[in-house]
């Protein structure tokens, strides 16, 4: 969440916020893990059998750990994520630009990238909580990948009222107009409303629209600690 600390001895202002009635969650590395890079690996491996020296595989291994994080220096606009074709040409311009793999090798790993993608184990039931109680649930996601099918995949989609990806409304998180679209899509408020999501930068844009947000940074593990979003949601 989003405090403010006041020096000891000061007066804090009273602020009364309306119960939350909606929850807006990012998707990919906060309800959809992305797997670890040595399981992207061998999945592209099966697929195209190829002959990698031990430091080829540990090199290429670590670079796919943080190809998304590299994406963001490369292309700070997000620019990927308005349409398929961009996202799959820079993922094959920081491939190449980095370690440089056989052509063939580079077209498995992205063909099989979201058969790795799975939901935390905490996914699925933090959204039936929020269902079963009421609670509205929007997915946004900056896309530029068909996430919809691992959505399906996962037993996500019955879960939400509605999702709204960057590709199909051509603008991109931090812009205000997306998390306005986010609220539009399940008719809510902002102050009414959680925004709950992975990155400091893409997931706060809709604080000047008066969303709570709460973020929860990356983890490593089949748990991501959903579990806080029901906490801070549902009357004990």
């Amino acid at each position: 969440m989003t405090f403010v600390l006041f020096p000891y001895g000061l007066p804090m202002p009273l602020v009364t916020y309306p119960p939350i009635r909606a929850v807006i969650f990012d998707i990919h590395s906060t309800l959809i893990d992305q797997g670890s890079a040595a399981q992207w690996l061998e999945a592209a491996l099966r697929s195209t059998p190829h002959n990698l020296t031990n430091l080829e595989r540990t090199e290429l291994t670590d670079f796919l750990d943080l190809i998304w994080e590299g994406a963001r220096i490369s292309d700070p606009q997000s620019l990927r994520d308005l349409s398929f074709a961009d996202h799959e040409r820079i993922f094959h311009e920081l491939l190449q630009a980095g370690p440089g793999v056989d052509q063939t090798l580079a077209v498995s790993l992205y063909e099989v990238m979201l058969d790795v993608w799975k939901a935390y184990d905490d996914a699925v039931p933090t959204l039936y909580a929020l269902k079963k109680a009421g609670i509205k649930i929007c997915l946004l996601s900056n896309a530029g990948v068909p996430i919809r099918d691992v959505l399906d995949r996962e037993g996500i989609t019955p879960l939400v009222d509605a999702v709204v990806l960057s590709y199909e409304v051509g603008c991109v998180k931090p812009d205000p107009r997306i998390f306005t679209a986010a609220l539009a899509a399940i008719d809510c408020d902002p102050n009414e409303t959680l925004m709950v999501g992975d990155s400091g930068r893409d997931d706060t844009g809709g604080l000047e629209l008066g969303l709570r947000t709460l973020i929860i940074p990356r983890t490593w593990g089949p748990v991501h600690g959903l579990a806080v979003v029901t906490k801070l949601v549902l009357p004990n």
